[in-house]
């Protein structure tokens, strides 16, 4: 059943907090598995004062940073997981295939597709509208 969060509940969810928090709302698809996040990118982000000045552009790190932040909260919203952190392990298969920019609103699709005791391995894309701006693999440790 999909359930739709906004920013508060996700601060309810996540530790992440202003600024290193890349998630404005979220459609868990299911829990514990799947979901699509979104993050509207606006001109007074923190990074684009030095990235670029005069040419502003997301850093790729924080694109997949925000993707695994929809990933943990994913998790999260799982009853096995409430109350745990998890942790980035590694990032594999990682790609950029457009600029993000002021204006750009990412959409992330991500799915959780191994979980093993204290580790997994999830899934994700970023799009900006239909475009895949950034796709990835990324593995977790759960505290």
């Amino acid at each position: 059943m999909d359930k739709l969060l906004n920013i508060e509940e996700i601060k309810g969810i996540i530790p992440h907090r202003y600024p290193f928090l890349f998630v404005d709302k979220i459609l868990i698809e299911e829990v514990g598995i799947k979901g699509i996040g979104y993050k509207n990118v606006t001109v007074n982000e923190f990074f684009f004062q030095g990235h670029f000045p005069n040419m502003p552009v997301m850093p790729g790190v924080l694109i997949v940073e925000s993707m695994a932040q929809v990933g943990a909260i994913i998790l999260l919203s799982h009853e096995k997981y409430k109350g745990k952190t998890p942790y980035f392990a590694g990032i594999n298969k990682v790609r950029f295939k457009r600029k993000v920019v002021p204006g750009d609103t990412l959409r992330m699709e991500v799915e959780l597709t191994r979980i093993r005791g204290s580790v997994g391995i999830g899934q994700g894309k970023a799009y900006v509208e239909d475009e895949l701006a950034c796709e990835g693999e990324f593995l977790f440790a759960i505290e």
